[in-house]
């Protein structure tokens, strides 16, 4: 029997319980990360127009603003495998479609079934408006892709992609590979996030082990010139927690900022039960996290637009409150509804 990586995310049978973090006197270090406002609606679904690239579902959102609007990249899935689209909105909430930005190549090996570009390196403090940042007078994207039909079978890749206007991309040669990693990363690579500090580009990224059923965990490659990557020997930096901990089998899709001098890092984590969270992690330095010890985004109750799942974030600073966007996933596996949500850390 085959299970891939949605069937396994939505195995699981009742939710867990988690207390959160005990707070010691009035000092709260998460509360700058807290996005408790869920808006009701998914904000993104898979359009259903049949034969669109986004006809079955929306995943995987990756925010920012430019050109006095934001911007939100996002994975469409139509029922053959990923490519990567863009939409835009004045307010956070209202999201035109803007069509496709990176598209599947039939004549090419790497990319014949599946493209998701999953960051553009943009500004990464935390209350910074996520402008992009151009390198050599461009955009620079990373993105990952599954070589085989279906929903990411096969070892997957890591590249850059490059672009004068948002719209076009031009992708590069692939820069990490699962098979020349270590063992937690030969099963096959998931989302890169492309953060520069100071001269030095980090990309981030999750990846998972081989066989079934296989764990997902959180490391790190770095590089001078985008062209010449080394995996961090501290890698991997966010490993799995243990048994009945919210990321014991998956700690994954990173998003790294910076705060008042210490770094953070949002991530998931799927539980024992088969929930995904959205999770935090404390960093002293870009490559050595402390997890927090309480869930940031929950999955919501029966009938909510996220039971199931409520994972892959995102986040951008706006008109004094943090925006978390999410994946959010409802019903059961394979007729489940996977679209784009977001919590905020005010009230709407």
């Amino acid at each position: 029997m085959t299970i891939d990586r949605r069937a396994l995310l939505g195995s699981g049978a009742g939710a867990l319980l988690l207390s959160g973090a005990a707070r010691a006197g009035t000092r709260d270090p998460l509360a700058p990360y807290r996005t408790p406002y869920k808006y009701p609606k998914l904000i993104l679904g898979g359009s259903g127009i049949p034969g669109s690239f986004d006809e079955k579902a929306v995943d995987c959102p990756f925010v920012f603003s430019a050109n006095g609007k934001f911007y939100l990249t996002y994975v469409g899935f139509d029922g053959t495998g990923y490519q990567t689209g863009i939409c835009e909105s004045t307010n956070l909430i209202d999201w035109t479609r803007k069509g496709v930005i990176l598209a599947r190549d039939p004549s090419d090996p790497i990319t014949r079934f599946n493209i998701a570009c999953a960051s553009i390196l943009r500004e990464n403090e935390l209350q910074s408006p996520a402008r992009l940042i151009k390198v050599g007078g461009r955009y620079v994207a990373a993105w990952h892709a599954y070589p085989n039909a279906g929903y990411e079978e096969g070892a997957a890749v890591i590249g850059l992609a490059w672009s004068d206007d948002l719209l076009h991309w031009e992708r590069g040669p692939v820069i990490l590979r699962a098979e020349d990693g270590a063992e937690w990363e030969r099963g096959g690579l998931y989302k890169p996030y492309l953060v520069k500090i100071g001269d030095t580009f980090h990309l981030y990224y999750n990846a998972k082990t081989t066989g079934r059923p296989w764990k997902e965990q959180t490391g790190l490659a770095i590089s001078k010139d985008l062209r010449s990557w080394t995996r961090h020997p501290a890698s991997p930096l966010i490993r799995n927690g243990p048994e009945g901990a919210p990321d014991f089998r998956f700690a994954s899709d990173p998003v790294v900022v910076s705060h008042r001098g210490q770094w953070g890092m949002f991530y998931f984590g799927l539980a024992k039960d088969g929930y995904a969270r959205d999770l935090f992690a404390f960093g002293d330095s870009p490559t050595r996290f402390t997890k927090a010890d309480e869930v940031l985004i929950d999955v919501g109750p029966p009938g909510s637009i996220d039971e199931k799942f409520a994972h892959k974030p995102a986040v951008i600073h706006h008109d004094g409150a943090l925006y978390h966007f999410y994946c959010a996933v409802s019903g059961k596996w394979p007729n489940d509804v996977r679209g784009l949500a977001v919590a905020r850390s005010k009230p709407w």
